[in-house]
Formats: structure tokens, C-alpha cells, sequence
């Protein structure tokens, strides 16, 4: 089993119909007006025909966990981990919307740079090889390669800290991928 992230495309995030987000773009927009922000519109590029993001989250979480109580607050824990949306957009402090998903009673919405900004101090201890890892242009490719023995054969040539847990490594990578892929993408990204 598992869970996947996956990047919401446009047409998906405005879509009222089964399986849009429309309701959770409308009350974010909202949100956003509130705090003098402007509103959030995903980036018309950004379709599931030319991009795509999307990685299963089935490794234990244990190391991952435990690296997060070891170098980040429990806010930033927080801000890092309880979001259920994240959104390209600088946002102070995450956002609860009163609207339920398929894991939970309410949506919380993160911003893409603050996320990407943990993900990065995780990945210093770790002395994680970012260039190896591949940056998810693809069905599953990171989680492949660290599932399917290419990240053995990396640690074999490029030992370190992330090599003595590439369960928690491959969290912080995955984190780390996915707020850049919507920051670079100007898209959304939601468990599903």
C-alpha cells in the first residue's frame, strides 16, 4: 500500500467535479485575501500532459521521524510534516481549511518555501548526494531509485550519513523534490 504525492494540475485544482479541488482553492483564496495576500492561481504550464510529479510514500518513516525531533522544532516538525496541500506560496504559517480529504477531517495548507527550507537543513546532516538522486521527471522515478537498488549501488560509491538510512533519506529527498517541483512548477501538491 501506501500513500503518493502528486502534483495537482490546473484544470484539477479549479475543478469542482469528482476528484477537483475547487473547494479547497476557493476557501484558500480566501484565506489569502484575509491575510493581504493575493490569491493563488496554479500556473497554466503546469498540466498533467507536459508535468507530472508523483512518488509513493510506503518506506518506514521511523529514521525520518526521529532526524526531524533531532534537528527541527516541534513547530517546524509541524510545518514540515502536517500539511495535506502545498501550495507555491510563502505562507507565514500554515492554513487549516474547514474541508475534508481522503486521509483527513481537514485540509492544511503549507507553503512550497518553507517546507523546501526544512527539507534542505535535513539534508545537511545527511550529507544527502541531491545529484544522484533523480529530480522526478518521471512515474515514480525517485521512489525507484531508492527502492530498486540504484540508491545501494550510490552508497556503495558515495558513502555517508544518508546511506546509514536511506528510508529517512529517501523522506527528506522526497520533500525536498516535491516543494521544489511546485515552486518550479507554480503547481500544487496533495497526498492522494
Amino acid at each position: 500500500m501506501g500513500v503518493y504525492l502528486v502534483s495537482v494540475d490546473a484544470r484539477d485544482w479549479l475543478g469542482q467535479e469528482e476528484g477537483g479541488h475547487g473547494d479547497t482553492a476557493s476557501a484558500l483564496n480566501e484565506e489569502l485575501r484575509w491575510r493581504g495576500l493575493p490569491p493563488y492561481l496554479p500556473a497554466e504550464s503546469a498540466t498533467r500532459a507536459r508535468n507530472w510529479f508523483e512518488e509513493k510514500a510506503s518506506p518506514s518513516m521511523a529514521g525520518f521521524a526521529a532526524l526531524c525531533q533531532a534537528h527541527l522544532t516541534p513547530d517546524e516538525q509541524e510545518t514540515l510534516l502536517g500539511w495535506t496541500v502545498l501550495v507555491p506560496v510563502s505562507l507565514d504559517r500554515a492554513v487549516e481549511l474547514p474541508i475534508g480529504s481522503a486521509y483527513v477531517d481537514e485540509t492544511v495548507v503549507a507553503g512550497a518555501p518553507q517546507v523546501l527550507a526544512l527539507a534542505e537543513r535535513l539534508a545537511r546532516p545527511l550529507d544527502l548526494p541531491l545529484d544522484a538522486i533523480p529530480e522526478t521527471g518521471g512515474n515514480l522515478e525517485m521512489t525507484n531509485w531508492f527502492l530498486d537498488g540504484e540508491a545501494s549501488a550510490a552508497a556503495a560509491a558515495r558513502p555517508g550519513p544518508w546511506a546509514d538510512d536511506p528510508e529517512a533519506a529517501f523522506y527528506v529527498a522526497l520533500y525536498l523534490r516535491a516543494a521544489r517541483y511546485a515552486l518550479r512548477q507554480g503547481c500544487p501538491m496533495t497526498w492522494s
